[in-house]
């Protein structure tokens, strides 16, 4: 048995990574929750599948069964990942997914043990949250090992959110910015904490979030501070700033199911052309108090990236190229791993 499971298949990111798997020759057997969708995803493909929520243990447990490594594309992962990592114990499956939520990281990471044991790599993070950054943050620890002060930060140049990502923002409004402080998570009034970061070719203001290199460059690096930053703009940070006056109010489950539900009323994810007309721009900088040093990034769009690098890990694994437990891209396969990705290079 040597099979490819990927949940969520038909979704906007699950269907790039399933056209990158038929390019490599590889026939992933997909499911999904949404009946109509997965029987016309999979019979355009000629692909086989199943359909079931991630909380029908019985179902799924059945389906990975049939495989040798899932990719998990069914977010948000803060209420998904749990279900699936359990059931991929039960069935000694290979367990990826496309998270950038920190708190999944940490779920998942509390299963390493029980992983080891099984024999199998959990992953999480295997797209563009956090290939890339975490990559470079391994490569700026490898520079400087002394580093006790991480920073990390990307912007998008032409391109646009997908609506799982934005879903996944929504159940992060009203909340604080999250950092690491001396090892601990800190939160921090969202928008306080924003700089203008030279990415190479570009300068931009760029705002503090929660995002899951606080976790994951922690596990790759051990630097004990880490705070990581995304591009915006003054109005932007403006408006969030404004907005945080009634965090309250974001918080309410009220709030988030309405804007939920208008998210589902637009286009999953931007067109084609949209899509490759976008690059990523990624920078770091480590410091250990003497010595500063910093590194820049630049790779394709963040979805095509997250198909490239997911389906990359999944045939490593299927030809025997892994690490049991849990792992981060760059403890399982080096800070080199995102340069195997064609259009990845360092500024």
């Amino acid at each position: 048995m040597n099979n490819l499971l990927v949940y969520g298949a038909y979704g906007y990111t699950g269907r790039l990574i399933v056209a990158e798997c038929l390019k490599h020759g590889i026939k992933p057997i997909i499911a999904g929750r949404n009946p109509e969708k997965a029987m016309k995803f999979a019979n355009k493909h000629g692909l086989e599948y199943d359909v079931f929520e991630v909380t029908d243990r019985e179902k799924l447990e059945s389906w990975l069964k049939r495989g040798e490594v899932v990719i998990h594309c069914g977010g948000p992962f803060i209420h998904t990942a749990k279900s699936m990592v359990q059931a991929c114990l039960a069935t000694n499956t290979h367990y990826l997914d496309i998270t950038g939520e920190f708190q999944v990281f940490d779920l998942v990471k509390e299963y390493g043990e029980k992983a080891k044991e099984k024999g199998i790599m959990l992953l999480p993070g295997a797209g563009f949250d956090v290939v890339p950054s975490d990559c470079l943050a391994k490569h700026l620890h490898n520079k400087l090992p002394t580093a006790t002060d991480l920073k990390l930060a990307f912007v998008s140049k032409g391109g646009k959110l997908s609506r799982g990502t934005a879903k996944t923002m929504i159940e992060n409004l009203g909340e604080p910015q999250t950092v690491r402080r001396d090892g601990d998570y800190e939160g921090v009034p969202m928008g306080k904490s924003a700089r203008e970061i030279d990415y190479g070719d570009f300068k931009q203001i760029s705002m503090g979030i929660s995002w899951g290199d606080i976790s994951t460059a922690y596990h790759s690096t051990g630097i004990p501070n880490i705070e990581v930053f995304s591009g915006t703009t003054e109005q932007q940070l403006s408006k969030v700033k404004r907005a945080m006056r009634l965090s309250f109010m974001l918080r309410s489950r009220t709030i988030k199911n309405f804007l939920m539900r208008q998210m589902e009323k637009r286009p999953d994810g931007p067109k084609e052309k949209k899509r490759e007309e976008a690059t990523m721009y990624l920078w770091g900088q480590v410091s250990d108090g003497k010595k500063t040093i910093e590194a820049r990034m630049k790779t394709p769009n963040g979805y095509t990236l997250t198909a490239l690098t997911s389906v990359l890990i999944a045939r490593k694994i299927m030809e025997g190229d892994f690490k049991s437990g849990f792992q981060t891209p760059s403890s399982a396969y080096g800070e080199g791993l995102i340069m195997e990705v064609e259009g990845c290079t360092f500024l």
